[in-house]
């Protein structure tokens, strides 16, 4: 990995600009229902404790907290520290070891007022997460794409319910409990993030979930296995029915989706780019 004190806002945003010009389907065809199909997985160099996907970004952080980025098929390190990453149409957004939370604003990690333990940047403008009490929170996306200095307001709205993991996608908000019990959250809008006023409880057992920017659902199991849902779409925002992914069976840690791009992270900190 690559330590490059050259990355800035600018090329952030460039990318992102470009993804939601050239990469981003119309909305209505985020409705499509997804389906699990053969993956094709390449390793990439280095080791993660934590990935995360999306607007055509690749970001990380090691066992050490380090930060790094995938471009050029190569990691290059990005300043600062946190132990939980996280970039989608919101921007880039992290948390570090004490739960403070931060947002990349011109090359710099801006603290943002809160605390959190894990965050997810992958709703439509809007940010989610959980903090230390497991107690799930979002942040609208007046707050979101606006806050430029720590002295921006962020007004977090929390969620009922305790969740230790808590992740969003353009139609749906999915999290996992301590039990591992599986729960989505419909209705949820860039200026109403808390969506429905129950949580759906879906079957099936998960350590750690997340949605993908098409609205597609991925998740680990506590032995390290990956299952992807099936028929996630607008009118089913629920989907069907859980299908276990056929690699890494047993291995994996953690995983993010993106453009066709499962990336996964085994617990032996080994990266693997995996392509339908």
């Amino acid at each position: 990995m690559h330590k490059d004190p050259a990355i800035t806002e600018s090329y952030f945003s460039e990318e992102r600009d470009m993804y939601l010009r050239t990469a981003m389907l119309p909305f209505a065809l985020l409705c499509l229902a997804t389906s699990c199909f053969a993956f094709s997985c390449k390793q990439s160099p280095g080791a993660l404790v934590q990935i995360d996907v999306g607007a055509g970004q690749v970001f990380g952080v090691n066992s050490d907290d380090d930060i790094f980025t995938w471009y050029g098929q190569e990691w290059h390190q990005v300043t600062g520290k946190l132990t939980h990453v996280t970039v989608g149409s919101a921007g880039v957004w992290g948390v570090n070891t004490h739960n403070q939370i931060y947002k990349l604003v011109a090359g710099d990690w801006t603290n943002v007022p809160g605390v959190l333990k894990q965050i997810d940047a992958g709703g439509d403008q809007f940010v989610a997460g959980v903090n230390k009490e497991n107690s799930p929170y979002c942040l609208l996306k007046k707050n979101t794409i606006g806050y430029t200095q720590a002295s921006d307001s962020a007004n977090w709205v929390q969620l009922p319910g305790a969740m230790k993991y808590y992740s969003c996608g353009p139609i749906s908000c999915w999290g996992v409990n301590h039990n591992d019990e599986i729960y989505v959250r419909k209705g949820v809008f860039p200026n109403a993030c808390s969506g429905d006023v129950d949580w759906q409880h879906i079957s099936g057992s998960l350590s750690m979930i997340e949605v993908g920017s098409d609205g597609s659902v991925y998740g680990v199991n506590s032995n390290g296995d990956i299952y992807q849902r099936s028929s996630v779409s607008c009118d089913l925002p629920e989907g069907e029915s859980w299908n276990q992914v056929p690699v890494f069976a047993g291995q994996a840690k953690h995983v993010s989706y993106d453009l066709g791009h499962l990336w996964v992270v085994l617990k032996s900190g080994d990266i693997h780019d995996c392509t339908k």
